[in-house]
């Protein structure tokens, strides 16, 4: 059966068609014959050179039968019965498809489908006198048989998109088809009177919808031609018709655009809504709706990417290739919500660019420092003044797609007050169970966020509520030893700053006695923030000195290293010379990486009282209270000095506050220190929790500590037992250099460093 595509022809049953030969030139014309069936399909828009695909065509059509062939080769072609079109292609200008014939819902009696035509028959009757061409209509009309034969007798007069066309040929109930040509034919007819005749208002209620009707149908087709014609000067209305129907969105934001859109159409641009409509359509079809593609992850050249990013981080690294593994098995986006936590200038907010490049997506940074409304995630309600999305939809609009990679920055930063708690809001995005209709209130309709693969970052895990911590994965970015510093300096930093100044390689070396120099003695941090600001700046020097030509190539060494960063500008703190009794060698976490702290403390003529000084918070100053109470029941004759001496504990420096338990050993030792008499040996530095039964619990920033330690050339740290597991995430070069003892009690702690 021959299979031919048509556009812009009311296709109904039971209606005769005249066509050219030439209409079936190329789709088997030289072949026809009288009798031979023909299967029309509709198209939705024509195309260039017929480069056509399945989606171009409607999916309902109809057979023909060829009843006669003219001398003239006029082709007479009679329609027969709707069908259903599947399993349709189009390849080398050819159509293939299996038809099945769809059935008709006759709801309509014999007399009323007769009535129907005779009604519309006289409408049009009616119409025609009067006119010039009257008598010509007249016999036109009057040689109609049917409702379909009338209303394909007029196609070319109707003004009917291809849509409206195929809404009539695809309605399945005869009397929903009726009223739908009917529409149209009254509406045509109106069209005609106000071209034409210019007629005023008709009284009757039904007419005048009628010829509403028609005025903005005209109208609106008018609009259409001139911006066919000016595509340059498209209306605002036609723009966002286009991009409504082009952006697949779902049934809810089409309905709602479409709402919008029917507004802004009524306002009209001297409204003073008419800016914020336009706004609101603007957003949403700027937005990506359509589902991307199965990701298709190669887990080599990914793991390729981060090694060549960044340096180290091996388990991060680990953990990342396992999620991007698991995403390559289900072939879609999975796994847990990743929460990257560390130092400043570990890599967290880098290595979410990394993950995007390794998966060849988009990548977004959102940061969450400081907000504190909920409407920053949520968006403002358009009823306020100044509405907007919140900062989740507008990463997503400037992403263009619907599968970024977003990173949510120091999300340990998020506050709360009377605008609400925007890491409530967070709760919803995170959560793979609910994201997927996530509901931006600017724009009040749900949108699929379950594509976007989420990584989130903090310094620390203690501000954020435990609900939203829940729904992370944790994974900890321990700070870089001062080899791993080395290497990000020699391979990433240095090159970079190099490139950024203007500075060619064979204009300035540094040698790695220089680098070694600025990480041991310039920098005292976790990450490589502060590193990376030194070598700009002494990659700015050596540009002044370039500029100035003093010299042809620059060598920077550890000895001429002054000259270009100055003298170094902080004082890193470093074992004790000399042991005193009650002055002991603790480790301590911070937000910048390890430390390590002095506990101090003294004697002096009083009635017992105990001075506490040094900003220490409320737990650590619970730990001085329990360290006390053990020494004195450790040590009960050496305790009765405090009868006529007050105790004075100190912990430098003193303008830094400092909290927490894990100082707790620290404390027992300086104190038993102190009541003994016996000096610590200088070597020694611990860190633990304790008891009040005297056990040693674990802590937490174990690496960090002990790299602090090795690197104030401490050689000897005591640990507690619990934290022994803790040891696998130490660099090999750290533990190198230190000997590690794990305790469990206080008395052990005591009888190794004290004697019994």
């Amino acid at each position: 059966m021959l299979i031919r595509p048509v556009y812009d022809i009311l296709l109904l049953p039971d209606v005769s068609y005249y066509f050219k030969k030439e209409f079936f030139a190329g789709w088997g014309s030289d072949t026809l014959e009288t009798g031979e069936e023909i299967l029309f399909i509709q198209l939705k828009g024509e195309k260039p050179d017929n480069a056509y695909t399945a989606d171009d065509f409607y999916p309902i059509g109809i057979s023909a039968r060829v009843e006669g062939i003219s001398e003239g080769e006029n082709i007479q072609v009679r329609t027969l019965e709707r069908v259903d079109l599947s399993d349709m292609e189009f390849q080398d200008g050819q159509v293939t498809a299996t038809a099945t014939i769809r059935p008709e819902i006759l709801d309509m009696t014999e007399e009323e489908e007769k009535e129907a035509f005779s009604r519309l028959r006289s409408a049009l009757l009616k119409f025609v006198q009067g006119y010039q061409w009257g008598l010509w209509a007249r016999s036109f009309i009057l040689q109609r048989k049917n409702v379909n034969d009338i209303a394909c007798a007029l196609n070319d007069y109707l003004n009917l998109s291809p849509e409206e066309k195929y809404a009539i040929l695809s309605a399945d109930s005869r009397r929903e088809r009726y009223g739908l040509i009917s529409k149209a034919i009254n509406e045509f007819i109106e069209v005609a009177k106000v071209s034409a005749e210019a007629q005023s208002a008709q009284k009757e209620n039904q007419e005048q919808l009628y010829r509403e009707a028609a005025l903005k149908k005209q109208i609106d087709y008018l609009q259409k031609e001139l911006d066919d014609m000016h595509p340059e000067n498209v209306s605002d209305v036609r723009k966002f018709e286009k991009k409504i129907a082009k952006a697949g969105m779902n049934k809810e934001a089409k309905r709602e655009a479409e709402k919008v859109l029917n507004r802004m159409r009524q306002e009209g641009k001297e409204s003073h809504e008419y800016g914020l409509l336009y706004d609101y359509l603007d957003f949403v079809t700027s937005l990506s709706w359509k589902a991307p593609s199965a990701p298709k992850i190669d887990l080599q050249k990914a793991e390729a990417i981060l090694d060549e990013d960044h340096y180290g981080l091996k388990k991060v690294k680990e953990r990342i290739i396992q999620q991007l593994a698991v995403m390559a098995l289900n072939r879609k986006q999975n796994g847990s919500i990743l929460l990257f936590v560390g130092a400043p200038g570990t890599g967290k907010t880098s290595i979410g660019q990394s993950i995007a490049r390794a998966l060849g997506r988009e990548y977004v940074r959102i940061s969450l420092g400081g907000i504190r409304d909920e409407a920053d995630i949520r968006g403002h309600r358009r009823t306020y003044i100044g509405a907007m999305p919140g900062r989740i939809m507008e990463g997503m609009k400037r992403s263009g797609v619907s599968n970024p990679v977003m990173v949510l920055d120091e999300v340990d930063k998020l506050t709360k007050d009377y605008g609400g708690d925007p890491a409530s809001a967070l709760l919803e995005v995170l959560d793979p169970e609910q994201n997927n209709t996530f509901t931006d209130h600017y724009m009040n309709v749900p949108y699929d966020l379950s594509n976007v693969l989420f990584v989130c970052t903090a310094n620390t895990t203690d501000t954020i509520p435990e609900p939203l911590l829940n729904r992370m994965e944790v994974i900890s970015f321990p700070g870089y030893t001062a080899v791993e510093k080395f290497h990000i300096a020699r391979k990433h930093l240095l090159p970079k700053a190099m490139e950024a100044m203007g500075i060619r390689e064979e204009n300035l070396e540094v040698t790695e006695d220089a680098l070694r120099r600025m990480i041991d003695e310039y920098t005292m941090e976790a990450g490589v923030r502060g590193l990376k600001k030194l070598i700009d700046t002494l990659c700015r020097s050596a540009a002044v000195k370039l500029v100035k030509k003093e010299e042809g190539k620059l060598t920077v060494t550890a000895d001429n290293l002054e000259g270009y960063l100055g003298r170094k500008q902080i004082h890193r703190e470093g074992r004790l010379e000399e042991a005193d009794p009650g002055v002991v060698t603790g480790l301590a976490w911070t937000r910048a990486g390890g430390e390590i702290l002095f506990i101090e403390s003294k004697l002096v003529p009083g009635k017992g009282n105990v001075l506490i000084t040094g900003q220490l918070g409320d737990v650590m100053k619970e730990s001085v209270q329990i360290a006390l109470s053990l020494v004195k029941s450790l040590y009960p004759e050496e305790a009765k000095v405090l009868e006529d001496h007050d105790l004075h504990i100190h912990v430098p420096a003193g303008a830094v506050p400092k909290d927490g338990p894990s100082a707790g050993i620290t404390l027992v030792t300086a104190l038993a220190s102190l009541f003994t008499g016996k000096p610590v040996s200088t070597d020694y530095a611990m860190t633990g929790e304790v008891s009040l039964r005297g056990g040693v619990m674990p802590i937490g920033g174990l690496p960090e500590k002990l790299m602090a330690a090795q690197r104030a050339g401490i050689t000897k740290v005591l640990i507690p037992f619990d934290n022994q597991d803790d040891l696998e995430d130490v660099a090999e070069e750290v533990k190198e250099k230190l000997e590690i003892t794990p305790v469990k009690k206080v008395t052990e702690v005591l009888e190794l460093l004290l004697g019994k």
